[in-house]
């Protein structure tokens, strides 16, 4: 079975934070699709992803669940993994479609991806950061909830924590980088968010339909 590396995604100034991911940098030691399934509800992290092509940026994601077509902090995540191995994929192809890949000077990564995707989180909005902060982990109810806050609305400045309540053993995802494309798209505005314990996460929003979503990320084993 494929060996995984553990990433810390959206890490924060001081280089802490950031959610934990999985990478399966062989996806070819695991083709059976129940086989990742069950990886990655060992690993027990929000996201597994599995690189199948690393080349041509071809990805499979999984929480400990399901698969999905798209999420934020794995794509992120195995960008900046190829990158680092040497693979040259300016393109990420998760089951969504082509995902645009860019790297800064300062070590940031960004994406670039359509709003459509990223689905099935609820945005509610709560008057204060503190409110935010003092939500139960989860907070009653069923359904992904994405609950968040302005620090400061002029700057763009948001707080944020994730609940995904799907009952998978992840009560409270650190960092939720499709829910960060939803609420950007909503807004219509780009975005600086602290999300979690001490997690980034940076949009850019486009008219065209278009996010860039961004951060930076640091390897834990």
């Amino acid at each position: 079975m494929g060996e995984a590396q553990v990433l810390r995604v959206f890490t924060g100034p001081d280089g802490t934070g950031g959610n934990p991911l999985g990478v399966v940098r062989d996806g070819a030691a695991v083709p059976d699709a129940d086989a990742r399934q069950r990886l990655a509800a060992r690993l027990g992290f929000s996201e597994t992803v599995f690189i199948d092509d690393p080349d041509r940026g071809k990805v499979d994601i999984r929480t400990p669940s399901t698969r999905l077509p798209f999420a934020g902090h794995p794509l992120v995540g195995a960008a900046w993994l190829l990158r680092r191995y040497g693979h040259g994929a300016g393109t990420l192809r998760p089951p969504a479609g082509e995902v645009p890949v860019r790297f800064t000077a300062d070590g940031d990564v960004w994406i670039r991806c359509r709003a459509r995707w990223a689905t099935g989180r609820v945005m509610r909005q709560y008057p204060s950061p503190a409110e935010v902060d003092a939500l139960p982990a989860p907070p009653p109810g069923e359904g992904w909830l994405y609950a968040w806050a302005w620090q400061d609305e002029a700057a763009g400045a948001v707080r944020a924590r994730g609940f995904p309540r799907r009952g998978d053993g992840v009560t409270e995802d650190e960092a939720t980088g499709a829910a960060a494309v939803t609420l950007t798209a909503g807004l219509r505005r780009g975005l600086d968010i602290r999300q979690g314990a001490g997690s980034r996460l940076r949009t850019r929003y486009a008219e065209d339909g278009w996010v860039e979503l961004g951060g930076t990320v640091a390897l834990e084993r």
